[in-house]
């Protein structure tokens, strides 16, 4: 899939799903990929994966899908760092004022828009487009900005009133932790993501979260978030190892 064709479909609320990748083997991305994913995530705010990686990784991912990072923060070193690698998309982790969010837009940008330095890369074939790549100033980039503070929801719909911020996405483990109920999904963070929900609404902002079982799935499909990461590499293999041994007891009589 096109960067363009990635934020064509979040922008008409054409149906779009992902994976999220923390490890660093550049197969994983390549094989989930071909499981037939919009868009996989490649993440680096929690994993040891450095640039090298991030570029190995998303290279490996299938033409069907398009490649997203998670930078570690809203920092426009590592933001320009991490676009220089030509992703479809760039998420970013704890925005919780319409100021970080136009911080972030910033850094995705070339002057006199934005402050992302201009330099020969992978973004813009190596050095052989840059005049191109710097006129259109990334217009094909999808910027997704992740709500998972009490101040993000309280600005949450400044955050996606902001120019160039693509879609929010709601971080269910660090948000459910800020209104004082880590991994329980009741009425304090269910409030929580229903202002989230009802400012991408207002503002045409696409919504997604990360699904880690099919329930989840199901329960934020139901919910009404417009797109939806079904799934995660470490999670995937630790639930499946840990049913392959249980399997391997009860057959085994529980010896």
């Amino acid at each position: 899939m096109s960067h363009a064709d990635l934020k064509r479909r979040l922008t008409r609320g054409d149906p779009v799903t992902g994976y999220w990748t923390s490890l660093a083997d550049p197969a994983v991305p390549e094989l989930v990929s071909q499981s037939g994913f919009d868009f996989v995530v490649v993440d680096t705010e929690h994993t040891p994966s450095g640039l090298e990686t991030v570029a190995v990784n998303l290279r490996s991912i299938d033409d069907e899908s398009a490649g997203v990072v998670r930078v570690p923060w809203n920092d426009p070193v590592r933001i320009k760092r991490v676009l220089d690698l030509d992703p479809a998309g760039v998420m970013v982790p704890m925005v919780s004022t319409a100021a970080e969010a136009v911080d972030f837009v910033a850094a995705t940008r070339y002057p006199p828009e934005g402050i992302r330095g201009i330099a020969a890369g992978r973004s813009n074939d190596y050095g052989r487009n840059v005049a191109e790549r710097v006129e259109r100033d990334d217009a094909d980039l999808v910027r997704i900005a992740q709500i998972e503070t009490e101040a993000g929801v309280e600005n949450v719909t400044d955050i996606a009133a902001v120019e160039g911020v693509d879609a929010l996405f709601v971080g269910p483990a660090d948000l459910s932790a800020a209104v004082g109920s880590f991994g329980d999904y009741g009425d304090a963070f269910e409030d929580a993501v229903t202002r989230v929900l009802d400012a991408g609404q207002r503002e045409r902002t696409p919504v997604g979260t990360l699904a880690t079982s099919a329930d989840e799935v199901e329960r934020w499909v139901e919910w009404g978030f417009d797109f939806v990461v079904c799934g995660v590499d470490i999670l995937d293999l630790v639930h499946g190892a840990d049913a392959a041994l249980a399997a391997h007891e009860t057959a085994r009589g529980g010896e």
